[in-house]
């Protein structure tokens, strides 16, 4: 096995391949995915607005703070295993590298 000294680089290999490759689709299609406003998409408009949506309706009953709050608590707990994971690989690279 060589020892190679590569430098390490901020951003994972596959994601930078991905981001190179799927950042131009997305600009592209971004024009193409738009909608034109008709007279037909501005009285579904009105209609929505008529009508409560269900966020509103979770927050004149007071539970939208448990759904954000799960979704804190989920996305930090995400954000900690990340962290920690990325830890233990930096450790080992270390070690194989050494």
């Amino acid at each position: 096995m060589k020892n190679k000294k590569n430098k390490p680089s901020s951003w994972p290999r596959w994601l930078s391949r991905a981001l190179t490759l799927l950042l131009p689709l997305w600009l592209l299609a971004g024009p193409a995915l738009a909608q034109a406003t008709t007279a037909a998409n501005q009285a579904a408009a009105q209609v929505a607005a008529d009508q409560p949506e269900m966020a509103d309706a979770l927050r004149q009953d007071g539970k939208i703070y448990v759904v954000v709050l799960v979704l804190v608590i989920i996305l930090s707990g995400l954000l900690l295993y990340l962290v920690r994971l990325d830890r233990k690989v930096s450790r080992l690279e270390k070690e194989l590298n050494s």
